[in-house]
């Protein structure tokens, strides 16, 4: 009599678990196709073009403050140390303040910043004075940082989380898109004329009113987002975040720093950003040198299609990865991408420049693939680890100004074996990812 209660026992339990593993399925499915999910996926993407635009803009600004304002190499990278430093610096806040608050209070908090720091740049652009420049573009990216630590999570969780990468890669896609639109307006606007031109109105003094002018309509346009997605209601996915905490509970993964794959995910993170934004801090001073009879404005037009390249990689990548996984679609990136610095670095006429436009194909689905791959088992820490991983950003305020202290030295193109060694961390960690995953 008990064997058979026993055996009935065990048959319920395994009916019921049944029954909850389809009822979590269907819960599943409905919540992503809810058009709340739609509208809110769609919202969140739209803050990647406008930050994929101001980060487009910047290496422009680089080599447009180098004529403009007479600085050197190395000095015009600290314009990046700025605009990532800010990364590190707002991300652990931003994240604490998204732990109390939610998504959508991050999101408004990073546009509001954003638009305060592009309305800096109309007294910076008055006072004509590198420094000030920097605070804006300091306080700009602090937006950027905020808008980051919440929309890169934020899209990832919005439905399977199996697909979390390739979710992430789409929405990184109109951030590829915007990294184009921005050398198009600044290789438009900001070298109008060409070199001669430009070093006449520093000269005089000026020069800077088109950049001006181009942040305050940025400014306008990032308001009036703020106040469209203030007015517009948001899923709350926190009880998500505990359903994955409950699961993880189970696995003695209680701490963050227990998962081996965000904490090495982290590194990677850090280095991959570091190469990222040295190979575009200096790809117009690369392009003079290395492309015969080019001018900045030139470069400029080519860094745009090397954006456009970035943004193709990204939505011929999203296809790929549903065929091929993302870790190993990583490690394949990366070894190309150690190979095509290697070309860069050996300032070679048209070949170095092509190599780094190729480059931006395939790094194009590095840092989504590594944040989500790091981020995708947190749970409700998932606020907390965005952070860490967007303090992983300032690897590129750091880059640029070692490649630039190299190119003053030496040859730009020699300043490119830098990201190589940078690439070579993503192949490891693309390549070890799984066994990462799977060690307690």
């Amino acid at each position: 009599m008990s064997e058979t209660n026993t055996t009935e026992s065990i048959v319920s339990s395994v009916a019921k678990n049944t029954n909850n593993n389809q009822k979590d399925h269907t819960m599943t499915k409905a919540k992503i196709t809810d058009p709340k999910y739609r509208t809110a996926f769609i919202l969140v993407t739209t803050l990647f073009f406008m930050w994929g635009l101001s980060y487009g803009l910047v290496d422009v600004l680089n080599k447009h403050f180098q004529e403009t304002l007479h600085v050197t190499k190395a000095q015009s990278g600290l314009i990046q140390a700025a605009y990532f430093g800010a990364y590190f610096v707002i991300a652990l806040p931003a994240g604490l303040f998204m732990e109390k608050k939610g998504y959508k209070a991050g999101i408004i908090m990073g546009l509001l910043l954003y638009a305060v720091g592009a309305l800096l740049f109309v007294p910076a652009a008055n006072a004509n004075s590198f420094y000030f420049f920097l605070v804006a573009l300091f306080v700009l990216a602090l937006g950027l940082g905020c808008l980051e630590t919440a929309a890169n999570p934020y899209s990832a969780a919005l439905g399977d989380p199996n697909t979390a990468e390739t979710r992430l890669n789409l929405s990184q896609s109109f951030n590829g898109l915007g990294q184009f639109v921005g050398p198009l307006i600044g290789g438009l606007l900001f070298f109008e004329g060409g070199e001669k031109a430009a070093q006449a109105v520093s000269d005089a003094g000026g020069g800077q009113t088109a950049v001006m002018v181009t942040y305050v309509v940025i400014a306008i346009v990032v308001l009036c987002l703020m106040c469209f997605i203030a007015k517009t209601p948001l899923p709350d996915l926190r009880s998500n975040e505990a359903q994955l905490d409950a699961q993880e509970s189970t696995t003695g993964k209680n701490s963050i720093w227990a998962h081996k794959e965000f904490v090495f995910g982290v590194f990677t993170q850090f280095v991959y950003v570091a190469a990222q934004v040295g190979v575009g801090a200096f790809f117009i001073n690369l392009t003079v040198e290395c492309w015969p009879e080019a001018t900045s404005q030139k470069g400029a037009y080519l860094l745009s299609i090397a954006m456009l390249c970035l943004m193709i990689g990204r939505f011929a990548s999203t296809g790929i990865m549903t065929k091929v996984a993302p870790a190993k679609l990583l490690t394949i990136y990366g070894v190309i991408c150690v190979i095509l610095s290697a070309l860069a670095a050996a300032a070679i006429d048209y070949v170095s420049v092509i190599a780094v436009v190729g480059i931006f194909f395939f790094i194009s689905i590095m840092f989504p693939t590594i944040f989500a791959m790091g981020v995708k088992n947190l749970g409700s820490k998932t606020k907390l680890g965005s952070s860490f991983m967007i303090m992983a950003i300032v690897g590129g305020a750091i880059m640029p100004f070692f490649m630039g202290k190299v190119a003053d030295s030496s040859h730009i193109s020699t300043s490119y074996i830098l990201p190589l060694f940078c690439f070579v961390v993503v192949v490891i960690y693309g390549a070890t990812y799984h066994k990462l995953h799977k060690t307690h």
